[in-house]
């Protein structure tokens, strides 16, 4: 059975940690207690015969709640417990084993490691498999199935089975709680990801509503679209799509002009469906080195993926750009990072967009397999007239001979040149010790977005 967590789709966590989470790690370090001091006193009796554990007898936790959205088993619940002992009782392991022998022991079957600075036993496969099934090669090998990568706990991305050492066993690689996970259960919340080279992206938010973004009814109706799906995509799923009929995730394409409103809406679209949205940096994720690339983005992929965020691609063409003939090693590896991406994209659960100014200058293999393509267009008459009177901050006016109609039907910009010139005007008008933006004003403003972008003026 497919069993998933989604971070994002819990109540937003108080600051504080309550008594009852307190009690939770309290019920959840004992139980671990007992079974491991159980199983190096019984080395060869089976798991089914450990102490029981109830998860009904936890308070109303985060913990609680983990382990009812996964459905845990047993033997779960116990990895999941493991993984909490050295961020909540360092010296559980060794104060065990000491009082099991006193006289000290290497006890290699349990498996465990000491860390650089973590003073403790830190976990790993291998003792994972010590408590589940202690010396008994057959339930070993049976138990083994919780630590491979489509099992619950690590399929979801809540623990990691690190790579051992070059030459060792897998099993001998360190056993760690998700560093998201950590933070929920022993916080109450999970820090939003900086930018770098493990998370290449940046939150988008603003202040502004779907009235500030002016756009033609076309696209207007399609961007709906993707606000219905964002909406109710996981109602269908989990409730009526048993069978797995429809694809996960949604891949849009904005294309247009710069400054007509592609970041913004994918803005907008988070505000007003309670999601995060970040955009993807490409100087981050791409790479000159081979196979760099992939990696960057299966980690951004991997962080991404129970989270239900958006993601944007801002000038998609940088990576999403049309495949090349093969000459040389170079557009052999180009060409191989395009179908790791399209790979990626279909597995990915939540909305991707992708931005570019050209819809041909995306590879085809991505355009057949978009839910959605939105064309932004540049403002036309009406729109440029609604943009220029929602351009003007609380405090400023127009002077009285200034006629927007005729700044809308001289002057074929888009919604963020006017801003710009805007905001150039507000400045020069502050500096006049004014809040009237003038004629002369407006002119000096707009004669430097055209020459910014080489028209004639």
């Amino acid at each position: 059975m497919h069993r998933t967590s989604t971070t994002s789709n819990w109540k937003k966590p108080t600051k504080n940690i309550a008594m009852p989470e307190f009690k939770a790690f309290e019920l959840a370090i004992q139980y671990l207690r007992e079974v491991l001091l159980w199983r190096l006193r019984n080395p060869d009796i089976p798991f089914k015969k450990a102490p029981g554990f109830d998860p009904n007898t936890l308070p109303q936790s985060y913990l609680k709640k983990l382990i009812s959205i996964l459905e845990l088993q047993p033997e779960e619940r116990l990895i999941l417990f493991l993984t909490l002992a050295p961020h909540l009782a360092p010296a559980l392991f060794q104060h065990c084993v000491n009082e099991m022998y006193p006289e000290g022991t290497e006890l290699p079957e349990m498996g465990g490691v000491k860390g650089s600075n973590h003073r403790g036993i830190l976990p790993t496969g291998e003792t994972v498999l010590f408590l589940l099934a202690g010396n008994n090669v057959q339930q070993r090998l049976r138990n083994l199935s919780y630590l491979l990568p489509e099992a619950p706990l690590r399929s979801n991305k809540v623990i990691q089975l690190e790579k051992a050492a070059a030459h060792e066993p897998f099993l001998s690689g360190n056993l760690l709680l998700q560093e998201d996970y950590v933070q929920l259960l022993l916080t109450g919340s999970i820090p939003d990801p900086e930018l770098s080279i493990e998370f290449p992206a940046q939150k988008l938010k603003t202040n502004l509503s779907w009235d500030d973004l002016v756009l033609n009814k076309q696209t207007l109706n399609e961007i709906k679209e993707l606000e219905i799906w964002l909406n109710h995509h996981e109602t269908l799923q989990k409730q009526h799509d048993r069978t797995g009929k429809f694809k996960p995730g949604y891949r849009a394409l904005f294309y247009g002009p710069p400054g007509t409103g592609k970041t913004l809406t994918a803005s907008l679209l988070g505000k007003y469906t309670g999601r995060e949205v970040y955009r993807i940096d490409l100087s981050v994720v791409i790479s000159k080195y081979i196979g760099e690339t992939e990696k960057n983005l299966s980690k951004l992929f991997d962080k991404a993926r129970y989270k239900n965020w958006v993601l944007f691609f801002d000038e998609a063409d940088a990576i999403f750009g049309k495949r090349t003939q093969v000459r040389d090693a170079h557009d052999k590896y180009a060409n191989q990072e395009v179908s790791y991406l399209l790979q990626r994209l279909e597995e990915h659960p939540g909305l991707v967009i992708l931005a570019s100014n050209f819809k041909s200058n995306i590879d085809a293999a991505f355009t057949r397999r978009f839910q959605a393509i939105v064309q932004f267009t540049s403002p036309d008459f009406d729109e440029r007239l609604k943009l220029w009177e929602l351009a003007l901050p609380k405090g400023f006016r127009f002077a009285k001979d200034i006629d927007l109609k005729i700044l809308a039907k001289t002057y074929d910009i888009t919604g963020a040149n006017i801003n710009n010139v805007v905001h150039y005007s507000c400045l020069n008008a502050l500096d006049l010790k004014t809040f009237e933006i003038d004629n002369q004003n407006l002119i000096k403003g707009l004669k430097r977005e055209y020459q910014k972008e080489e028209k004639m003026f």
